[in-house]
């Protein structure tokens, strides 16, 4: 699958609040793809063999180069996102603290699952989840730092020991060529091999990279129709590769009877406040409030989205997209009944929420999908089997919370274990667009949301993304991989013999004679201090 790209193909960068070219970046030619992608592949195998500890300082120095060059990124961003300086100034902070999180994880080692075992005949097994090799990377239009150039995918994949090929998005080009050129720099004064980490321009670069027979995962965040193509590539490919997308739908929100009563101005405010956060570009938004029949949370909802402050959408195509969006919803029977002030010129949309019936919620439906921007349904049930009835016809999503009127609600229980059967994080009396950065997170879901609902790319197992399992049976310790072999030179934790074992436990197989088939009880494993772990790397978890 040869790609050609002509050799006037760019990127353009254009301000959100005009309309205004800000400057044009060229596609990167197919020779200069397939030389990078090479020498990510060139490079792979010494990355995984690196020392997580290494691996660790790498990406330590690229968090500090980030919040060294934070005033400049953040500038240069809100040129071409027009998501302010504020909210991009913490990003770049967040994104840094991210790839500190994934430096502590790739130490701590508990990613590398090793488990040690003598079998009874006296063959030594062992197991390790493996770097798979060079990752290709598609960022997010909506966070250009945290899901993005260096965001969760590429930090989690060095974390793991893979080279990463990053695609610059369209929607930022000139922030992402620069932000290549510094994690570039960043990582050669580092110490670490050229081609660990690179980046292409252009839309057809991208696909070049996916089909290149070195690539061995992709990474991406954004649209369905975005995910599902490059998913159904990369397994035309003569070796088929995982693609793990995040793509989102509607994430919904339950008000029970009790929140209705007690609190639902409350709710209200902090719905709207979510579903417009960013302009409503988040795939966390919460696009669906189900509410009981006679609340008058439309009146509520609509009230306050009345006072929301205008804006602007990230592109000239979400812009399009979300008034069609709109459009649709509206002939497929929804009502609006409330809008924000609209900003004037550029990518300008205004903030709407619409009722609906809820029987006219069936698959099919545009009412079912996401509408990416700032726009929300509220639906009414009549009971807990209405409730249940529409809750069915919902897709899985990355999302779902109940809002409640307390510790005792009686509606809690039942609703949290409905909506764990359809989404990938259930939320009590919390707001999904806060995605916190830490061992317990899942930023993921059953398909559509995702197109592979066992992974995240979110949170210390993020890493499981770009890792496999490979067994190692009778051989030698001079063959065996570094994380693997008896004084555990990485500091890892290990299960031997089906016992938990701490780091710094060097492991020793029983003495039994030769066709001894009673597994020896009486191993010993001698302890030693271990020496710390490259750096004291801990960050916590960063919402947004």
């Amino acid at each position: 699958m040869t790609t050609t790209l002509p050799t006037d193909a760019v990127d353009t960068s254009r301000d959100p609040r005009t309309g205004a070219a800000r400057g044009e970046v060229p596609h990167t030619d197919p020779v200069q793809v397939a030389r990078l992608v090479m020498a990510a592949g060139a490079v792979a195998a010494e990355v995984a063999a690196t020392a997580p500890a290494q691996r660790s300082r790498w990406l330590g120095a690229v968090a500090d180069a980030l919040e060294q060059h934070r005033d400049e990124l953040a500038r240069l961003a809100d040129e071409e996102t027009a998501l302010g300086l504020d909210r991009l100034l913490g990003e770049v902070v967040r994104a840094a603290d991210q790839a500190r999180f994934y430096a502590s994880v790739a130490v701590e080692g508990s990613w590398a699952q090793v488990t040690v075992d003598q079998l009874p005949d006296g063959t030594d097994l062992r197991r390790v989840r493996w770097p798979v090799g060079p990752v290709a990377v598609f960022g997010a239009s909506n966070f250009p730092f945290a899901f993005g150039v260096v965001g969760h995918d590429t930090s989690s994949a060095l974390a793991a020991g893979c080279p990463v090929v990053v695609k610059a998005h369209p929607a930022h080009p000139r922030l992402s060529v620069r932000l290549g050129e510094l994690v570039t720099e960043t990582l050669a004064g580092s110490g670490a091999p050229e081609g660990v980490f690179s980046v292409v321009v252009g839309f057809d670069a991208g696909l070049q990279v996916v089909d290149a027979p070195e690539t061995a995962a992709v990474g991406f965040t954004g649209s369905q129709a975005g995910g599902m193509a490059l998913a159904e590539r990369a397994l035309a490919r003569p070796r088929p590769i995982p693609v793990f997308a995040e793509m989102g739908t509607v994430n919904p929100v339950v008000v029970t009877p009790g929140a209705a009563g007690a609190r639902l101005a409350e709710v209200a405010e902090g719905f709207v406040g979510s579903f417009t956060l960013g302009q409503g570009q988040f795939c966390t938004k919460p696009g669906l409030l189900l509410v009981p029949r006679g609340s008058g949370a439309a009146e509520a909802v609509a009230a306050q989205v009345r006072t929301r402050p205008p804006g602007w959408l990230l592109t000239e195509g979400i812009a399009s997209s979300y008034a069609a969006g709109v459009a649709r919803l509206v002939e497929a029977g929804a009502e609006v009944v409330g809008t924000a002030e609209c900003a004037e010129g550029g990518f300008a949309a205004a903030a709407t929420v619409l009722t609906a019936h809820a029987d006219d919620l069936r698959t099919g439906s545009p009412l079912l999908e996401e509408c990416f921007g700032p726009v929300a349904l509220v639906v009414e049930y009549d009971d807990q089997t209405h409730l249940d009835s529409v809750l069915a016809r919902l897709q899985p999503s990355l999302a779902g919370a109940v809002a409640t009127s307390g510790a005792d609600d009686a509606d809690t229980t039942a609703l949290v274990a409905r909506l764990a059967r359809q989404v990938g994080r259930v939320l009590v009396d919390g707001w999904p667009t806060g995605v916190a950065t830490t061992w317990a997170q899942h930023h993921g879901g059953p398909w559509p949301a995702t197109s592979r609902p066992d992974a995240t790319s979110v949170g210390a197992a993020a890493l499981d993304r770009f890792t496999r399992p490979v067994a190692f049976q009778a051989v030698p310790e001079v063959g065996l991989p570094a994380v693997l072999r008896d004084d555990n030179p990485w500091n890892v934790p290990r299960r031997v013999d089906g016992q938990p074992e701490a780091p710094g436990t060097a492991y020793a197989a029983s003495d039994t004679s030769e066709g001894d088939e009673q597994h020896a009880d009486d191993q010993h494993r001698d302890t030693h201090p271990g020496e710390a772990p490259g750096g004291d790397v801990v960050a916590e978890g960063v919402a947004t």
